[in-house]
């Protein structure tokens, strides 16, 4: 009842009520975050979520997978393809312009041995007027076929001369000389191997086969 014994009994609710503000902060701190009250079916519907995302996830990696690679184009994207084809295409034109220019060098060349040879053998060998020397059946319509290659080289030249690459149309110009070309070579190719049985017993007479190497040497 004295003021001492009141002072120290208000002291004594004081600390008991700093102990329990105290005890109630270090639950509070303590406690699990998810409060006590949450049931299990809540747990068990966010674990199934987390389940759901990873599961989806999943299948949406798996199906995107093919798609990535089906999708990633096979070919360059369409510039470098446009590039690819022009490159193609230049290169397909300048084989083609080689194949041209080798194939009137050849008939250029053709012709020049055609030229020779009824020069410095047929036409000296009639000069000579050899009884039993057929000069005509041992070289055919050669000078008809030297005719032709002639005529076949000017619609060559005439296609190609001061014409654009693409623009020379080459295969017209065989098919515009197809026929004369069958009918001569066809008279040619059917004496041939009679010319060559011919040729085989001339080279057994010496005289004429004497003849026959003054002409090869002349062309030398």
């Amino acid at each position: 009842d004295c003021p001492g014994k009141e002072g120290t009994g208000g002291r004594k609710r004081n600390l008991t009520l700093l102990r329990n503000k105290l005890y109630m902060g270090q639950r509070r701190r303590t406690e699990p975050v998810v409060e006590s009250t949450t049931t299990a079916g809540d747990h068990g519907s966010l674990r199934r979520s987390q389940s759901d995302r990873t599961e989806y996830s999943q299948k949406l990696q798996e199906k995107m997978a093919p798609q990535a690679v089906s999708s990633a184009p096979a070919t360059p994207p369409q510039e470098d393809e446009e590039e690819e084809e022009e490159e193609v295409r230049q290169r397909m034109m300048a084989r083609r312009v080689k194949i041209i220019a080798e194939l009137l060098q050849t008939e250029k060349d053709y012709i020049s041995d055609l030229d020779l040879c009824i020069k410095e053998v047929i036409q000296p060998l009639r000069n000579m007027q050899i009884a039993r020397f057929d000069v005509d059946g041992l070289f055919s319509n050669i000078e008809l076929v030297h005719q032709l290659s002639s005529k076949l080289l000017s619609l060559l030249e005439e296609a190609t001369t001061d014409v654009e690459p693409p623009m020379q149309i080459i295969g017209e110009v065989f098919l515009q000389i197809k026929g004369p070309l069958e009918d001569t070579y066809k008279i040619y190719c059917y004496h041939h191997d009679e010319a060559h049985t011919m040729l085989e017993y001339y080279e057994k007479d010496e005289e004429l086969k004497q003849h026959l190497r003054d002409c090869v040497q002349s062309l030398k």
